[in-house]
């Protein structure tokens, strides 16, 4: 053949394969998904906002106006006519005991977001006729009797009696006290005799100036431990169907990622089954570590510290952190009026921060009050001097009392903040506790101003509500559940977004997965009921996702929007 023949049959060729080429991958580009017609709420850095976002299996593939977004579908695009409602990210709990919620989930009484007394005896009455005689009636924490609008009092042992008169109850206030009736008092092993030899929660049981038990035991986080120690969990064959229940209502919610502390082995390995099984609806991102409670314990941990592999999972389930705690006496109890550190256990505690920052391991630490944050950032800064953790990702988590100060130390080293906000149902009792302090506990605005990243967690579900929404309602209103003003230094509904999505993705690792509505992203979204940059700030709380989806897959369908799906 004549060379230049040649060089015109090889072009031909090569366009054949290219044109080819491009039809294949015009072929593969068309999207599975594609939501229009609504208002895309991206979250990204110029928080921009679209009308169209389009899906290819797990990940998005655009976003922008209806015009451009409906070019892209295929014969076999499903649409989803979002008829004007806006779209989030999904939202991201930084912090939350999700694997150990799920032992108990179908057995509590859920108080979480219930603003009326009445309601939630209304609730007490249904669940003991649900289940019959004999049976506990329980909730671990997750709400506070000032949540109740209509009578925000605390409840009697003759009330809980009225409404449930064959059924042990035990209601646990967050982690600051527990109300029974007289069959919990009972089964619990305590009389109306003061002298109880039977008393093994000691003075934590309250009674009247006859000796008799009012059926309130508290207040403080030692009072109420023995409590749950003696209900009932989930059956074992029964605790797979629970926190199955556990991840329906998360997704109902909102919440598709988790930061998780304590990652039982075995629950984890239930995730991971439904992950193989591609049903796994939630993302698990594990805190864990070796820590210690004594210096014996430390010393034996120790060695075990630089054994620690993180990353080792994927963007479903994997152990990103080390923590939640560091050393057992210096983790600060909730209602805490004000913590001292001892020197001697702040010594352990560095001994072991050192190892993990010699280990170049991020860490993710529980620290409550004022004077653990200070003595905290002593030792890192100490810590920092010898194996610097500038690139580490510490993290302080809880933070109740951070302050300007030691917002602008953790600046410097480059620390970040977990921001888990008790006050949204404890703001009462705080006030109680703290008086006027408790305005700024915690200080949204110091800790947003200072320019530090930052995202929101629940440390849910008994220390703390889950649902998200009433988290950003009080973040804009400074208003816990039920409505009483409790904090002060609130932010705009913009940086709350942000720190529950993406800021938190950035706390979990997945930044470049999570935490906006961005292509290449992983397509966790939401599609609201009504808008969240413009409802009134006082209804924010009561926002509710319509369709919650992870990866692609719609997980939670309410059913608004099922009519309008085609393929």
């Amino acid at each position: 053949m004549h060379r230049f023949a040649w060089k015109i049959f090889a072009l031909g060729a090569l366009l054949i394969v290219a044109f080819g080429a491009a039809t294949l991958c015009a072929q593969q580009a068309a999207p599975d998904l594609i939501l229009s017609n609504g208002k895309i709420i991206t979250v990204d850095q110029r928080f921009t906002i679209a009308q169209a976002v389009a899906v290819r299996g797990e990940r998005i593939v655009a976003v922008g106006s209806n015009q451009e977004i409906g070019a892209l579908a295929g014969p076999k695009t499903r649409k989803i006519d979002l008829k004007g409602k806006s779209v989030i990210p999904g939202l991201i709990d930084n912090h939350m005991h999700l694997l150990r919620a799920g032992t108990t989930w179908t057995r509590e009484l859920r108080l979480d977001g219930i603003e009326s007394r009445k309601q939630a005896l209304d609730m007490l009455s249904a669940r003991a006729k649900a289940v019959g005689p004999g049976e506990w009636i329980y909730t671990i924490g997750g709400w506070a009797h000032q949540q109740f609008a209509d009578d925000p009092k605390p409840f009697t042992r003759e009330e809980l009696d009225k409404v449930a008169p064959n059924n042990p109850v035990a209601l646990q206030e967050s982690y600051y006290q527990t109300f029974l009736n007289t069959r919990g008092m009972q089964a619990l092993g305590i009389t109306d005799i003061s002298a109880d030899p039977a008393d093994l929660l000691k003075g934590s049981i309250k009674r009247d100036a006859s000796g008799n038990a009012t059926g309130l035991v508290g207040s403080d986080m030692p009072a109420v431990r023995p409590v749950v120690a003696k209900l009932p969990k989930v059956p074992a064959d029964q605790v797979e169907a629970s926190s199955l229940a556990l991840i329906k209502d998360m997704n109902r919610s909102g919440l598709t990622s988790f930061g998780v502390p304590g990652c039982d082995p075995d629950l984890l390995s239930m995730y991971r089954k439904w992950e193989s099984q591609n049903q796994l609806n939630v993302r698990v991102y594990c805190i864990d570590g070796v820590g210690g409670g004594s210096p014996e314990q430390v010393d034996k941990n120790l060695s075990q510290i630089s054994k620690i592999k993180l990353f080792q999972g994927d963007e479903y389930i994997d152990q990103i952190f080390f923590g939640e705690g560091v050393y057992g006496p210096l983790s600060d109890p909730m209602f805490l009026v004000k913590s001292n550190p001892k020197p001697e256990d702040l010594a352990q505690w560095r001994r072991i921060a050192m190892e993990v920052a010699k280990s170049g391991l991020p860490l993710h630490v529980h620290v409550s009050l004022t004077n653990t944050i200070d003595a905290f950032l002593d030792q890192v800064e100490a810590v920092n001097k010898e194996y610097p953790i500038h690139n580490l990702r510490w993290v302080f988590a809880h933070v109740t009392q951070l302050n300007e100060a030691e917002l602008d130390r953790m600046k410097k080293l480059n620390m970040y903040a977990a921001v888990h906000p008790w006050t949204v149902i404890n703001g009462g009792i705080f006030h109680e506790i703290y008086g006027d302090q408790a305005f700024d506990m915690p200080n949204l605005k110091t800790i947003q101003d200072s320019g530090i990243v930052w995202g929101f967690g629940s440390d849910g579900s008994a220390a703390n509500q889950y649902r998200p929404f009433f988290t950003l309602g009080f973040a804009v209103t400074g208003k816990m559940v039920g409505g009483m003003k409790v904090i002060r230094g609130t932010i705009s509904r913009e940086d709350a977004l942000i720190a529950y999505t993406r800021n938190n993705a950035f706390l979990v690792f997945q930044e470049d997965n999570l935490g906006s509505i961005q292509p290449g992203k992983l397509a966790d979204l939401l599609v609201l009921d009504r808008d969240y940059l413009t409802v009134p700030a006082d209804q924010i709380k009561e926002i509710k996702p319509v369709i919650t989806m992870v990866g692609g897959r719609i997980v939670y369908d309410a059913g608004a929007q099922t009519a309008s799906m085609t393929k």
